[in-house]
């Protein structure tokens, strides 16, 4: 069950792969990487935020966010900066790096295949990446995001072990060969290649640990996730949702709020209007039935309870509108606000 709400939340915050690089390299080499405000509107304008991986296929190299100690990185592995610092791929900890030039984006931004930047001189090859971006939208409500550290470094040395390992064999042939549907191809692989880093690192996750990903791996706190998800429309109580997760009421709400950082009724209307926001960006649906999708009968009580949260009316949201920044409201809808949405 606990897949499954992670499953939803990347699903409905639009989880996209996007531009790629090819580099080679040979020491000594620094790639300093371009700054989310610099690449997202020239590769995927309608996201908000950007995330970046660097595969490492060949040699071995390090991994820094500027002013942070450096990561080794060694063929077989990917490290993900999951918010996009700055940051720099060097062959040695502290190489500096010039950042891109306007021409490489702009050129990046049009290429329909992977993008290669070549640093090898006159002597042999000593790293080759496969690089790339990921976007997701951060807003309304992306609980995974808040509960990712800046880096993850994941997979195989050998380079030939589970989905990572094949991922690199695919990104290497893919670029290599350069085949009708390369760009469409990567894409798809990069997702599925960040699902799997996502998982590795729950797995991975000390018992200590809190944040949304603790949630997911506690038996029954993401079985409340879960159902959250699956059903977001549903009637939920506090008392109703503690006994279908096998939990008291008091414990569900003690946990739910340790762990996730939020009381399971202010968790479910945030998700509600994630959903909400979702649905009116893609403009598929009005604002009533979009309201009766989540739960509300009322279009007025939808449209006042996504003000209050969100800043703005749905209306101005559906227009690209965003509230500014502080405005909205983080309070939660308590089991009785929870019941007036049905009036």
């Amino acid at each position: 069950m606990a897949g499954d709400a992670l499953s939803d939340l990347l699903k409905t915050v639009r989880l996209t792969g996007a531009t790629f690089f090819d580099i080679e390299a040979q020491d000594p080499w620094a790639v300093c990487s371009p700054s989310p405000a610099s690449i997202l509107p020239r590769i995927l304008p309608g996201a908000d935020h950007l995330i970046s991986y660097h595969v490492l296929t060949a040699g071995r190299c390090f991994a820094r966010i500027i002013g942070k100690e450096a990561i080794l990185v060694e063929a077989g592995e990917v490290v993900v900066f999951t918010k996009s610092d700055p940051h720099i791929m060097s062959s040695t900890p502290d190489l500096r790096a010039d950042p891109p030039t306007a021409d490489v984006l702009e050129i990046a931004a049009a290429s329909q295949t992977p993008f290669p930047i070549n640093y090898v001189k006159d002597g042999s090859l000593s790293a080759r990446l496969v690089c790339g971006y990921l976007a997701c939208d951060a807003l309304p409500f992306n609980p995974l995001l808040e509960a990712l550290p800046p880096v993850i470094k994941a997979g195989d040395v050998k380079g030939d072990g589970g989905w990572l390992g094949q991922f690199i064999k695919l990104a290497v042939s893919e670029v290599a060969e350069k085949r009708a549907g390369s760009k469409t191809v990567l894409t798809k692989l990069s997702e599925l290649m960040f699902v799997d880093v996502l998982r590795r690192y729950v797995e991975a996750l000390p018992p200590q640990q809190i944040g949304w990903l603790a949630g997911l791996r506690d038996p029954h706190l993401g079985r409340a996730l879960a159902l959250i998800h699956d059903r977001p429309a549903h009637s939920w109580t506090l008392e109703a949702l503690a006994k279908e997760s096998a939990l008291s009421r008091t414990v569900l709400a003690e946990r739910f709020t340790r762990l996730v950082g939020m009381p399971p009724m202010h968790y479910l209307a945030k998700w509600r209007m994630q959903i909400a926001s979702e649905l009116l960006s893609t403009g598929n649906s009005n604002v009533a039935n979009i309201a009766a999708e989540i739960g509300y009968e009322s279009e007025a009580a939808f449209s006042r309870a996504f003000k209050k949260m969100i800043g703005v009316p749905p209306s101005a949201w559906r227009l690209g509108i965003r509230a500014a920044s502080g405005s909205g409201s983080e309070a939660s809808e308590t089991e009785g606000e929870l019941a007036d949405k049905q009036r």
